[in-house]
């Protein structure tokens, strides 16, 4: 009996070594490999902690620069940030904070710089959609028509439409083509929410074009 399970026992080695032959290197590289990747996520996700803290603490002092009215150095803080952490969420924040602070202190070419870069790189959405905004108004300031209208027209999520409508509205108005700006301005007006206050400014431009817009409830009335 003993020399049968012996016999078995060595078969079985047997065929374990056979295998291991073919299969032992395939198998070490494949171990390896999942190893090197988990290895590589959890440093790569060390890694955008890092570059997160690192990023938040320069937006920080850009702030404070902000609050200072510091134009040169929120110019110098916003370099280093943009140019080092370029990839995080904050580097978009803080190009809206620094043209701010440009705009206000009639630094408006580097303003709009700074909302250029915003607008093609920023990591998140809103912030794009925001420079595009901002960047029109600075254009319709400059009578740069035409740009501002290319802008507006790269305003496309849904909650920045309406006031994307309110400053086309704005442009085509002081291109003085009054009829398409009180068309743009009355889409503006329908689409915010009636209780948002901004609508009673709205309001204010289509009444001085005699355009008032009715609420709802007496269009249905007249209707009916």
């Amino acid at each position: 009996m003993a020399s049968n399970l012996d016999l078995q026992e060595q078969e079985q080695l047997d065929e374990l070594k056979a295998f291991w032959n073919q299969y032992g290197n395939l198998i070490t590289w494949v171990i390896t490999l999942v190893l090197a990747g988990f290895a590589a996520w959890n440093g790569w996700n060390w890694w955008q902690r890092e570059q997160a803290t690192k990023a938040t603490a320069m937006f920080d002092e850009l702030e404070q620069a902000a609050q200072a009215k510091d134009v040169p150095k929120v110019q110098k803080v916003f370099g280093d940030l943009k140019e080092r952490f370029g990839g995080t969420a904050v580097a978009g924040q803080g190009g809206l904070l620094a043209a701010r602070v440009l705009v206000d202190g009639g630094q408006a070419d580097p303003a709009r710089a700074a909302l250029d870069w915003v607008a093609q790189n920023a990591h998140d959405e809103g912030h794009r959609q925001v420079a595009h905004l901002r960047l029109a108004g600075l254009l319709l300031d400059q009578k740069s028509y035409d740009d501002a209208l290319k802008h507006l027209d790269a305003v496309t999520a849904p909650d920045f439409t309406a006031l994307a409508q309110d400053r086309r509205g704005d442009v085509l108005q002081a291109q003085g083509k009054t009829a398409e700006a009180v068309k743009a301005w009355t889409a503006a007006w329908t689409a915010l929410p009636d209780r948002l206050e901004y609508r009673r400014v709205i309001k204010a431009k289509l009444t001085a074009q005699g355009a008032e817009p009715q609420p709802a409830s007496v269009t249905v009335k007249e209707a009916s």
